[in-house]
């Protein structure tokens, strides 16, 4: 037979163990966390699209001008003016007496636009042709590009009849 023998732990013994439990216990709560799972690799998210903007182009010159001087290019311009408003040119020569007469000086830039309009004449008992003839100008762009002299300075008389309609003293065709 075996025989069952009790023991019987001592009160030091007890205290011993209670004491190391409480100091492991304490020692476990001042321990500094277990440091965190990095984050899982996070696929960046693409930054929304961004508009661009893009300047609406300036149309190119139709054609270019080889003149030398301001004033060659003068007559390069007063065709394309009269090109771009056929149903405007007076037809003949103008009566002697015009509503208005205006000189007018235009930039051009290497392009054909125009970058200046000033007036060396203002027809100013008429202001609805100054407005018109500015309008006109402004309208024909782009002129022929001045490409010998890369941006030019012209200076053109408006002949205007009370019809509305013009001529150009570069290509006049004279008065009665």
């Amino acid at each position: 037979m075996h025989r069952i023998s009790s023991v019987r732990t001592s009160a030091p013994i007890r205290w011993k163990q209670a004491f190391c439990a409480g100091l492991l216990a304490a020692m476990a709560g001042c321990s500094s966390p277990p440091p965190k799972p990095p984050p899982a690799a996070a696929v960046p998210e693409a930054p929304p699209p961004v508009a661009v903007v893009v300047p609406p182009a300036l149309p190119e010159p139709a054609h270019s001008s080889q003149a030398p001087t301001p004033r060659d290019y003068r007559r390069d311009a007063a065709s394309h003016l009269y090109a771009r408003n056929t149903q405007r040119i007076y037809a003949g020569k103008l009566p002697p007496l015009l509503y208005a007469v205006g000189v007018l000086q235009v930039d051009i830039d290497r392009m054909g636009q125009v970058t200046d309009i000033r007036w060396m004449r203002a027809p100013s008992h008429a202001p609805e042709v100054m407005a018109d003839i500015e309008r006109s100008v402004r309208a024909a762009a782009p002129f022929p590009a001045p490409v010998r002299m890369g941006k030019v300075t012209y200076t053109d008389t408006w002949l205007w009849h009370k019809s509305g309609r013009f001529q150009l003293d570069t290509l006049t065709e004279g008065q009665l």
